[in-house]
This record gives C-alpha cells, structure tokens and sequence, in this order.
C-alpha cells in the first residue's frame, strides 16, 4: 500500500537520528537538556523555579528536586483554569487525563513540543516495524484509541482519543490512510457504541494486518464483545446501517462486508483461533503490554491469534515514552526526554549513561510538558545496552499499600506469588488491598480467573505465609491488624476486575493489570461468597 511506503519514508530520518546517537547517549542527553532548560527557563513557571537556561546536568540535577503529579497539580489546574501561565515556551496543544479516581483525574499538558519528544521515539519504532515485520505493508491498521469513560465523553476534545495525534502532522495524515477504523467512531455517545463500531469496521477488513493495542485485556475484551455482539454486527455489516444505534453513532459512516457477516453467523461465539484467522487471514503483527502482571494476558491474547506474530509494547506513561521495542530490545528513547533514573533503595540518581546491567531503578523524566524531575511509579531492570544506550524491562509498578502499617510493594507481592503453585486452569489476576476483606478487617485478596472447584483450600495459606517473609506484614499479622490473605476464584475474574477499576474512574483501554491495588472499602460482594481464606 502507498500509504505504508510514505510513512515509512516520513519516518526514516527519525530512524537513522535514532542509530546515528546510539554510539553517544551521554552527548545527546546533556544537548536535550540544553534545549529543555531554555524553553522552561522563560516560561512563567520556569521564572518560579529559577530554572537557568544555561544550567548543566549537574547544576539541574542539584538545584531542582524529584517530583510526583501533586507538586506540580495547582499549578496545572490553575493553567486549565486560564488563570497560570504554561509550564515551558511551546504552545499548548491539549490536556490529556490519566487513569485514577475520578476525582483526582491527572491533567498532562500536551505542548507542541511534546509532542514532537513522542514522535522522535514513534519514528524509529515505525521503521524498524516495517523491517521485521514486511507482512504489515499489506494491509490495514488498528492502533488502539485511547478510551474515555462515556461520563467524560462530553467535556473531551476528540483528538484526546485518537492515538495518532500522538505523530506529527505530517505522519498523522499518512498513518491515516493506513488505518482500518476512522477517528470518527470516537464520537459515538458511549464507549459501548465505540467499541461495536469499531468491531464493525475490524470484522470488515479482510486485509487487516496490525492490530495495536496498550493492554491485552482490552484485546481480548475486543474478541469476546465479537462474540457477544456477533448477530447485530452481522446484521449491520449485511445492511450497511447502524440499526438501532445509528443516532448514537455521531453520523459516523456504517461499513458493509457480507463475507465477515457470513463469517459471523457461522461462528458459535466461542474461542476459535480458526475463526479469527479465517476473519483476518493477512494479520501479520499482534502489539501490546507483555510483560509484568499484563503477561499471562498478552500470552492469552497470542494463542487466540496465532497467525500473528506479537510484540511488546516497552514503557509508555500518559506523561512520556520511556522505552519501545526496537531490534528484539527495549532501549530508552533517548531522543524523545531527559532521563534519570533513581535507584528505591537509596535514592541515588543515575544518569542514563551510567546504569549498569542488572541495576533495577525508577524512571525520572523532564518533558515538553513542563514537568520537571517527574518519578514515574514504576520500576524497570537494566537487561543490556544497544551501543551506549542502556535496554530496559519493565518489572511492575512500584505501587504500595499500607492498611495498618505493612507496606507491601508490587515487588514484594510478586516474590511472594512467585513461591506459591498455582493450579492449572487458574490464572492470577492480581492482588487487591480491601479496607474489609468481608470480616470487618482489612487484608489481602488473590484474585484467579477459573472455576472455583479448582482454588486449592491451602493456596490461601501458603500466599500469607509468602507474604510474611515481609517483616512489616507479618507483624501486622501476629497483632490481628490484618486478616488472613484470601483467594478468591471466579469464571470472567479478569473482566470483574476490569470493571472494579472503571468503577474506580480509569481509563478504558490504558488500564494495566496490576500486580497490587487498593480497593477502599469493603470487598465488592461478588467476590466474597466463594473465597477461601488462609487460617
């Protein structure tokens, strides 16, 4: 297709900018630097912080401190507001929310120059894409927008859905014409019209070839709404017209594929890799999030669509891009942002150009978006380097819970999972924090998505007995501050607790299994007729 051949030729100075710096990471990271502290140091924020436009590395790193989102939210606010001046000189292009309770909802400030930081890693990644994988030039493309809960829907700038606004212009509009379903399906009235429009417009592309998504779980929601909603959509890819849905669908065009019709009215609804490889026989290329909590998923995702090969997605957070997949590794996009890393035993700060293989470290970011020495909450290992350029894997997030004083991280609950044996037929989602877990006491959840039959009466005993290895939770076990971990195993756990977590106010599609939550408040009651408790 044309369209591939362009954007593969808009991308290729990015590339060879991104091979041509591998060989020097140190040089590139002090020039972006440089460039950064100039356009922060003018801004009105930038005057606050007394940023110098001519500080160094050092005199950066010394002079400003590590910061999360609640340093920098009155400030932000006060901009969305109109009554603050931007963060950096660079024209504001839009505000994109993150995931998190809905009334704590994190505004990013998407600049001009933002914006260019996350094409200087999407050029790269594009080129080496099409080198591995050939097959994608042969057909159309689904990147995953990103998904707004239907109540915020009004008050959203459309672009804020569409994940190639993410590309330059130029790249935009290209990428485009490669793309399976429009923009437009992001207008429909709820995210439940999104989504059948856009099943409607993947089932009827024969030659579909990319299927990109961020979480796997939204993937694998993707084919078992297919399977829920077979009998409509055959019905409106036969007629060419929403139906009943036509006045939610924002006059959104209805696609028309009488082959995919057929194909659905044929199909039971149940998992059959056959189906899907007779639905989309040229798709050459699976992406999304595989590593972590999100893994069993991506496998999942994998063996339902065998006739695509798979790819990792590498670390990307609403505020910036850390890694991407390029080569068969993850290296840092080191053109994009300024990088620093923190190690969460002692706090000392590296710069990229010092990591060491095996250093396990916290990313540290300053943007285009004005945010400065921004910790993001995640934890990554140095697995190698591409030239001077250290490769990072994602281990988890750094998230921790304290009910009455135990502090469990995401990695200690991981190492602990890691000592128990869990049955064939269940699979983990992730353990949740409750506030009461149904005895009027707080404690630990595992949730296994399988039948109940299968959970094992001892597995609860054995997760709490990993759990103590942490001092802090066992001392909060022998004073009877915490109940003991439960398990708790249910058909469909993994879309339960996709649901708990928009119940929570986050975001369709961007939402990541996580190793550890906090659910405040009581265990949903759903959840708790069948669990099993350690005693």
């Amino acid at each position: 297709m044309l369209g591939h051949r362009l954007l593969n030729m808009a991308a290729a100075r990015g590339h060879r900018r991104f091979v041509n710096g591998l060989k020097d990471v140190e040089s590139a990271q002090r020039c972006q630097l440089a460039e950064l502290v100039q356009a922060v140091a003018v801004s009105e924020n930038g005057r606050r912080l007394g940023v110098g436009a001519d500080w160094s590395w050092e005199q950066f790193r010394d002079r400003l401190p590590v910061t999360g989102y609640e340093d920098w939210r009155a400030t932000v606010e006060r901009a969305r507001a109109g009554d603050g001046g931007p963060l950096i000189d660079s024209p504001l292009v839009r505000y994109q929310p993150t995931s998190g309770s809905t009334s704590a909802i994190k505004w990013i400030p998407y600049s001009k120059r933002f914006l260019a930081e996350l094409d200087a890693a999407i050029s790269p990644w594009i080129v080496d894409l099409y080198r591995q994988h050939p097959g994608l030039r042969r057909g159309g493309h689904y990147w995953s927008m990103s998904w707004m809960p239907t109540a915020l829907r009004d008050s959203m700038r459309e672009d804020v859905n569409d994940d190639l606004q993410l590309m330059s212009l130029g790249k935009r509009l290209l990428a485009g014409a490669t793309q399976s379903v429009p923009q437009s399906v992001s207008l429909a009235r709820s995210s439940d019209d999104s989504l059948f429009a856009t099943l409607a417009y993947l089932v009827a592309d024969q030659r579909l070839s990319l299927l990109s998504v961020w979480s796997p779980t939204f993937g694998l929601g993707l084919l078992d709404a297919l399977g829920v909603w077979r009998e409509e959509l055959a019905q409106v890819l036969t007629d060419g017209d929403w139906g009943r849905r036509t006045d939610a669908m924002a006059g959104a065009a209805c696609p028309r594929s009488r082959r995919a019709a057929r194909l659905l009215r044929d199909w039971n609804g149940q998992d059959d890799s056959a189906f899907f490889a007779a639905l989309w026989p040229r798709l050459a290329l699976v992406s999304a999030w595989d590593t972590s909590a999100s893994a069993p998923w991506a496998r999942r995702l994998q063996q339902r669509l065998p006739q695509a090969a798979f790819q990792g997605k590498g670390l990307w957070a609403t505020e910036g891009v850390v890694t991407f997949p390029f080569q068969g590794s993850n290296p840092l996009a080191y053109r994009s942002h300024v990088y620093e890393f923190q190690d969460p035993q002692d706090d000392r700060v590296y710069a990229p150009w010092e990591l060491r293989k095996g250093q396990r470290v916290v990313p540290l970011m300053s943007t285009g978006t004005g945010l400065l020495r921004y910790q993001l909450n995640d934890l990554v290992e140095v697995d190698g380097h591409l030239g001077t350029v250290p490769s990072l894997r994602f281990l988890g997030r750094r998230g921790s819970t304290d009910l009455v004083g135990e502090k469990l991280t995401g990695e200690s609950v991981s190492q602990a999972l890691d000592k128990v044996s869990v049955p064939a037929g269940l699979a983990p989602v992730g353990v949740v924090a409750v506030d009461d877990n149904n005895t009027g006491t707080p404690g630990y959840v595992l949730l296994l998505d399988g039948e109940p039959e299968l959970l094992p009466p001892v597995l609860a005993g054995h997760l709490d007995d990993a759990l103590q290895a942490n001092f802090h939770y066992q001392l909060a076990r022998n004073l009877k501050q915490l109940a003991p971990a439960s398990c708790v195993a249910r058909p469909g756990m993994r879309d339960i607790y996709l649901d708990q977590c928009r119940r929570r106010g986050m975001i369709e599609g961007n939402i990541k299994m996580e190793i550890l939550q906090h659910w405040r408040g009581r265990l949903p009651d759903a959840l708790c007729p069948v669990a099993e408790t350690a005693q």
